[in-house]
């Protein structure tokens, strides 16, 4: 049954053509034509994935970096001894349809995603742009002298995801991103395998260059023995050429979306906050 469900969520949906990132540094009209362009700058807001898609025959680097907690000031020296990093490739098979590899020092993680856009806003049309994005996960840092009845199902997570976003002038955008992952192997007695969350996220252009991100996790079923807290993260996106550069603050180390969703530990009202950056370059 859980086979069945994986290939379920893994149906991707080919739909319309976006332009690409060179094409759209010079252009935050609220549309081109009839489809409406420039949504998002990043392919990410901060950690959530944003409606933005590679295009066509386009390789797509993403250098994630993300430092440890800058609430340890010199002794880590504000994060820096204790960070981790995730290299994520993705491929263009076509303007509607991504695929990517990833892997992250966090976890040792691997993973494999899936992105396919299900519907462009449209002027005087369908108001919003929905995404698909779907991912599977391997952990291949369990360690069976630790877990004695390791298996390797017990290291695969997957999530699912329905990105809706809407460009709400050529300065504003705002997305929600209902949220299923599930962790065949949890820390916790008491916390569900099965776990879902909604994420809400917007950009607001602060100059031709230059734009706010945030986003925030709920997640809906914590345990309540759980120690970890939902993710809130603030950033700054700088376009230059052929690269997004995007610096932020966060209160989750994770990078990918169960571990930022479920394993987010920081405390922003402790100061206990990671920076982190995303540079993203296009092939």
């Amino acid at each position: 049954m859980k086979f069945f469900l994986l290939l379920i969520l893994w149906i991707p949906v080919l739909a319309f053509a976006q332009e690409d990132l060179l094409a759209e540094i010079d252009n935050d009209s609220l549309t081109e034509g009839y489809y409406t362009t420039a949504t998002f700058k990043g392919l990410k807001i901060v950690n959530f994935e944003s409606t933005k898609l590679v295009a066509k025959k386009e390789l797509t680097l993403i250098v994630s970096h993300r430092f440890g907690s800058i609430e340890n000031g010199f002794d880590s020296f504000f994060g820096l001894d204790d960070a981790v990093t995730r290299l994520n490739f993705i491929y263009g098979i076509s303007d509607g349809l991504n695929i990517g590899v990833s892997r992250s020092s966090y976890q040792k993680i691997y993973e494999g995603s899936l992105k396919y856009r299900l519907v462009n806003q449209q002027e005087n049309g369908f108001p919003f742009t929905v995404v698909g994005y779907n991912s599977l996960m391997i952990n291949t840092a369990l360690d069976k002298d630790n877990l004695p009845k390791l298996k390797f199902k017990h290291r695969l997570s997957y999530a699912t995801q329905v990105l809706i976003s809407r460009k709400l002038n050529t300065n504003f955008s705002v997305e929600i991103a209902p949220t299923y992952f599930h962790d065949n192997y949890v820390a916790i007695n008491e916390q569900d395998n099965a776990q879902f969350a909604i994420g809400v996220g917007g950009r607001y252009k602060l100059g031709k260059r230059w734009s706010l991100n945030m986003d925030y996790g709920i997640h809906l079923n914590r345990a309540s023995t759980s120690p970890f807290k939902n993710p809130l993260s603030v950033g700054i996106d700088l376009e230059t050429g052929g690269h997004v550069f995007q610096m932020h603050f966060t209160n989750a180390q994770p990078m990918n979306t169960n571990g930022f969703l479920g394993q987010a530990s920081g405390d922003w009202g402790d100061g206990d906050i990671y920076f982190g950056f995303n540079l993203s370059r296009v092939f």
